[in-house]
């Protein structure tokens, strides 16, 4: 195989490659003055398996359109096979119209990946299971529960309780709470409009229970402080927040840090930014293991499937 990093994420890269013992391709990413992106592979990629990794995080549009273009050289240098290792999939809260007159990006975005040359994608936790049908190609939809199961193991605490920041996350947060052998509480939430949100109502006893919000990615932080504030008023012990996308934009790790929330844990599936690497209360685990393991096995053409397992 071989593996090729775009400049959205290339630490991760660098790790998933040192976990596989292969090392990243020579390629020149460069842009010309009016910002327009070029691509040169200098290696002979003909009748590979070429693996790139590249998240569509911030600035999405320039990484999204680094994928594209890298992709487009792989196809024209003859490549065998392209598979887009994309661990945040941008765009993706853009899965359906929200009004008689607005666009679903996530499937524009399919349709961009799959027209570039990919013949398959390995993405993480996609914030809805329906994007995997829009596209047309083999999707594998890695999660990382795993990772976070054997976390919250080793804190060795009891009363623990899972909680459902909203109705969205409610199926990943039953799937750890099974897992676990705890509880599950859903908090009921009003969202007025985007960015924002208003706790209602919590279904569940959380009193005197070690809560963990779990959720597929944190953005402004307003959910995850709001239902923080909630449980501690309903006499959760501590509240701890789980999220595989730490997207932290604009003032969220400020709004983080002020609320009741002691700790939150992010993955590495998007660059730690300066600030976020400074905060007392966020912490990053890795996932390149898990997607290593996941790029050998699609290499080898076998079995991606034992991964969703917890153990």
């Amino acid at each position: 195989m071989k593996l090729i990093s775009g400049n959205s994420n290339l630490s991760l890269a660098q790790e998933i490659a040192a976990e596989l013992s292969v090392p990243l391709m020579n390629a020149q990413i460069r842009r010309f003055a009016d910002k327009e992106i070029f691509v040169e592979i200098l290696e002979n990629v003909r009748g590979e398996d070429v693996f790139i990794i590249q998240p569509m995080s911030y600035p999405a549009n320039d990484n999204i359109m680094e994928l594209l273009i890298m992709m487009d050289a792989l196809k024209r240098a003859s490549a065998r096979r392209i598979t887009a290792v994309v661990p945040y999939y941008g765009y993706a809260r853009q899965d359906r119209k929200t009004g008689p007159h607005t666009p679903i990006s996530a499937k524009l975005m399919a349709n961009l990946i799959t027209a570039a040359g990919a013949n398959r994608i390995l993405t993480m936790d996609l914030h809805s299971s329906q994007i995997q049908g829009f596209f047309d190609i083999p999707l594998d939809n890695l999660f990382a529960r795993p990772i976070f199961y054997k976390d919250i193991l080793s804190k060795n605490k009891e009363n623990i309780m899972i909680v459902a920041p909203d109705a969205g996350a409610m199926l990943r947060a039953r799937g750890l709470a099974k897992s676990l052998g705890v509880e599950l509480a859903v908090i009921d939430k009003r969202r007025d409009k985007s960015g924002s949100s208003e706790v209602m109502n919590i279904i569940g006893n959380v009193e005197k229970k070690h809560c963990i919000l779990l959720d597929d990615m944190i953005d402004s932080g307003g959910t995850f402080c709001n239902a923080a504030v909630v449980l501690k008023e309903k006499g959760a012990l501590d509240i701890v927040g789980y999220a595989t996308h730490g997207i932290l934009s604009g003032g969220a790790v400020t709004n983080l840090e002020k609320s009741p929330l002691k700790e939150i844990i992010i993955t590495n599936s998007i660059l730690m930014t300066e600030k976020v690497a400074k905060s007392e209360k966020i912490r990053q685990i890795s996932i390149a293991s898990l997607l290593a393991d996941a790029i050998q096995r699609i290499s080898d053409e076998r079995s991606v499937s034992s991964l969703f397992d917890i153990v």
